[in-house]
């Protein structure tokens, strides 16, 4: 048997259903998880319950810890790493700047360190985000992986785009084959409760107001959960050459607006929605279209999740946790 993959964010939304997808390969997984209270720290209990019933047990181990990640890696013997730990969400990161300096600058840094020391590393794929290209609302088209970068409109985005250059200097300078994946706006089952899917059933369902910022014109690449999954485990598989990083897109390459959105999530729950029209917030983009031709032609990839699809079973998981 191969050594253990080690699964950074293990309790987490994409961390979850990734180890949920190796444990079903047979996979051996190394997972870890800090249990950050950020959101319903109940969900993050059960998702870890959950794996602990497919025989992986997740232990809580803050990556920013260089020491204690290190020493737990090199026992297991690790020799690829998905790196999936960080502080999420956008307008957060304007509240809590210094969670994102942590979890995401010190964090990643950690994580190359440890690869840096490991005997036969052969693989790092870590989380970056759509997030790094920032507003473009007059370029149009897809965004792809060799646009300009360097125009973040948020912390959240600083984070992922510093945590691309740390990548590149490491993978230069100690020959650490990467992969860093930019997703675009992933929802599904077991998903995250600050994601605006889940907090707009939450309060459609409790009859309440949604607030739809950007009066619903904004556009978004919906990627479901298991195409994501699909996506990284293609690019797991086909580690890049010694010295090299590669950054690829991991989309739907179909924006859909936000009115259409809710459109079909009022379908999805048989109730119409309260809105609450208002101008864009801070820290916002007006849209986010994944060119996937890069990760295509790697390994195949091909999202079949269509939103119409996707969003009732989500719903069908929501009301069968939380009723409704």
């Amino acid at each position: 048997m191969r050594p253990p993959i080690l699964v950074t964010g293990a309790a987490g939304f994409i961390g979850h259903a990734v180890c949920v997808r190796l444990a079903a390969d047979g996979a051996d997984i190394l997972a870890v998880d800090n249990f950050d209270p950020y959101y319903e720290p109940a969900l993050k209990r059960d998702r870890a319950a959950r794996l602990a019933a497919a025989g992986v047990v997740v232990r809580a181990l803050d990556i920013a810890e260089p020491a204690a990640l290190a020493a737990l890696a090199s026992a297991a013997g690790v020799t690829r790493v998905v790196h999936l730990a960080a502080q999420a969400g956008v307008r957060h990161s304007m509240a809590a700047p210094f969670a994102y300096q942590h979890a995401n600058l010190a964090g990643h840094l950690s994580v190359l360190e440890c690869c840096r020391h490991l005997p036969g590393f052969e693989h790092l794929v870590y989380a970056s985000s759509s997030s790094v290209y920032g507003d473009r609302p007059d370029a149009g088209g897809r965004f792809h992986e060799d646009d300009r970068v360097d125009r973040p409109a948020s912390l959240y985005a600083a984070t992922k785009r510093s945590c691309e250059l740390m990548s590149e200097c490491y993978a230069g300078l100690y020959g650490i084959p990467q992969s860093g994946l930019r997703f675009f706006t992933v929802y599904g089952p077991w998903g995250r409760p600050d994601m605006a899917y889940f907090a707009f059933t939450r309060r459609i369902l409790a009859g309440e107001p949604i607030d739809v910022y950007g009066e619903g014109r904004m556009r978004r690449d919906f990627t479901y959960i298991d195409d994501i999954v699909d996506g990284i485990l293609g690019v797991l598989a086909r580690p890049p050459d010694r010295g090299t990083q590669r950054l690829l897109n991991i989309g739907n390459d179909r924006p859909e607006t936000l009115m259409h959105f809710i459109a079909l999530l009022e379908g999805a729950l048989g109730r119409e929605a309260l809105k609450r029209l208002l101008p864009m917030q801070s820290g916002d983009v007006t849209e986010t279209w994944a060119d996937i031709g890069r990760i295509r032609s790697l390994t195949g990839y091909a999202p079949g999740v269509a939103l119409h699809e996707g969003l009732p079973r989500f719903v069908a998981w929501y009301r069968d946790r939380y009723g409704g």
